[in-house]
């Protein structure tokens, strides 16, 4: 091992930066549909030991010097990114005639972009740097701050955050009620990184040791929890039926397919129950089933109304418009409607935080003088976004939080308001991506939301993954992607969680603290003090 780190140490220009973009791609294996949780085991050694050789030039200036490391940092993290984006790609081959042009900047430009984090996370590591146990911690503590920038600065894009390469099923996502996803971002780099310890001998005992605890207590914790709640999951009475009809985005975008669009979601809704099962009290649609103005078709709203039975209760995706004001066009919201089985709309929430370029066009008014347009806005200016979050209050007293489609990958989205609720839902619309692992990892971040919070989680999606989830992030019933039908299934209760999610993140600020005070002890320098 100790001659595998010294031949990485040295390795220059390309080979350096071939090395890392690769040992970035090896950690995608890690995220879903992969799963393999021993591959960032592999990539973060080799990362480490990159860094141990991008020393700098010591005539130069600080900024200067930790410019190896930065470029280090952005070769593995473009390698990470596009591994694990390229799928996005796929959007802007729906409308091919339209948006191909983009694609480079979709596929290759998005990561490069973001790559810049990881640099910063390199960059700042290499500052603290030392020969033993405290550049682990550096390095860790470099990724939970540039991590929590990516999913903050710019209306900000957590997805795949480091930490989710931890917690590929719900027996590992457990630690996530403890540190939230900004803590286990650092402690999941510390425990990848470790094993780069056994290259370079110094700090390697304590290093492997409290790596192996962190890993023992992450598998352990979430043992523990799974057998501790059972009880609690099972209080429930609240039946609901997840439509999943599987319409092409293609066919979505084509006017002339509305009306079928719209009775095959009708037609899955009065599906008879399967043999035993209760009729649905709640029937859940994706996010922008409903195919057209529903306050403009009264029509669509009596055909809704002979679909549901008495009591029953629709909550359906939808594109709600709202009158600007005389001479100003109209604004158009990604909303969520419940229709009650009269045909009334009895309540609504839009979505707060919108994907650019996607639902809307930063710096629209330059943009569009080139020619630019948001992807999936079909109206002009393209969306608007709520000015706060609105929790759905249902007939029944039931109580849901809104969260409509990749509002649910951002942890920051869902405070300690939401353990009031009854139940996250969460409509989404994957059918622009295909048959990718994006569906896969979307599904997989909306599961750590239920975590955090104890609340179940009602996940309807045109194309998959339709689930409800309890509130250990374990899937009661669900749908696989890319199957047309429905998921009839009773909502399971809320579970204990020891922190809520506010405290989540005072406990990764006192992860944080702790790593950067085994940083600046490891430097020779600090020691050289102390004596």
């Amino acid at each position: 091992m100790e001659w595998l780190s010294g031949r990485i140490m040295l390795l220059s220009g390309g080979r350096r930066a071939f090395l890392a973009f690769f040992a970035g791609l090896l950690t995608v294996l890690a995220l879903p549909p992969f799963g393999i949780f021993a591959a960032p085991f592999l990539s973060f050694p080799v990362l480490v030991w990159l860094m141990d050789g991008a020393s700098g030039n010591p005539d130069h200036g600080r900024i200067r010097r930790a410019f190896p490391a930065f470029v280090i940092g952005w070769c593995f993290g473009f390698g990470y990114l596009l591994g694990g984006l390229w799928w996005l790609g796929n959007a802007l081959l729906v409308e091919a005639d339209e948006f191909a042009w983009a694609l480079p900047l979709a596929v290759i430009g998005l990561p490069a972009f973001l790559a810049i984090y990881y640099g910063l996370a390199t960059a700042i590591a290499r500052v603290l740097w030392s020969d033993g146990i405290g550049r682990i911690a550096a390095l860790a503590l470099a990724f939970g701050i540039c991590e929590w920038l990516r999913g903050t600065l710019m209306t900000g894009f957590p997805w795949n955050a480091i930490g989710y390469a931890a917690m590929p099923v719900p027996l590992m996502m457990q630690s996530a009620v403890v540190f939230g996803l900004a803590g286990m971002n650092m402690l999941a780099v510390f425990a990848f990184s470790a094993p780069a310890l056994i290259g370079t001998r110094k700090g390697a005992v304590p290093g492997l040791v409290l790596a192996g605890l962190l890993v023992v207590a992450h598998f352990g914790y979430g043992y523990w929890r799974l057998n501790d709640q059972p009880a609690a999951l099972a209080d429930g009475t609240t039946s609901v039926r997840l439509v999943q009809p599987v319409i092409d985005q293609a066919l979505k975008l084509d006017d002339a397919a509305r009306a079928d669009i719209f009775t095959s979601h009708l037609e899955l809704t009065t599906a008879a129950p399967a043999e035993g099962a209760k009729r649905p009290d709640i029937v859940v649609w994706p996010e922008t089933s409903i195919p057209f103005l529903l306050t403009d078709n009264p029509d669509g709203l009596l055909s809704i109304a002979d679909a549901l039975q008495e009591g029953q209760i629709l909550i359906a995706g939808a594109v709600r418009a709202e009158n600007a004001g005389a001479g100003l066009p109209p604004r158009y919201y990604n909303s969520v409607y419940v229709i009650d089985d009269q045909g009334q709309i009895v309540g609504a929430a839009d979505k707060l935080h919108l994907v650019p370029f996607g639902e809307y066009l930063p710096f629209e008014n330059v943009l569009n003088s080139f020619g630019l347009k948001s992807i999936a806005a079909a109206m002009p200016g393209g969306f608007s976004a709520a000015a706060t979050r609105t929790p759905l209050t249902l007939p029944k007293g039931k109580v849901l939080y809104p969260l409509i489609c990749y509002e649910a990958i951002f942890p920051g989205e869902i405070g300690n308001v939401a353990l009031s609720t009854d139940a996250l839902l969460n409509v989404t619309n994957d059918a622009w991506f295909g048959d990718t692992p994006g569906p896969y990892q979307h599904f997989q971040q909306a599961q750590l939301r239920a975590v955090e919070t104890g609340v179940p989680l009602i996940r309807g999606a045109n194309s998959g993954i339709s689930a409800v989830v309890n509130g250990l992030g374990e899937v009661v019933s669900g749908a696989s992607f890319n199957v047309r039908g429905v998921v009839d299934t009773i909502l399971p209760g809320k579970s204990r969680i020891p922190f809520e999610p506010d405290q989540q993140k005072r406990n990764a600020l006192i992860v944080a603290a702790m790593f950067l005070a085994v940083a600046l002890f490891s430097r020779p320098s600090f020691i050289l003090r102390a004596n």
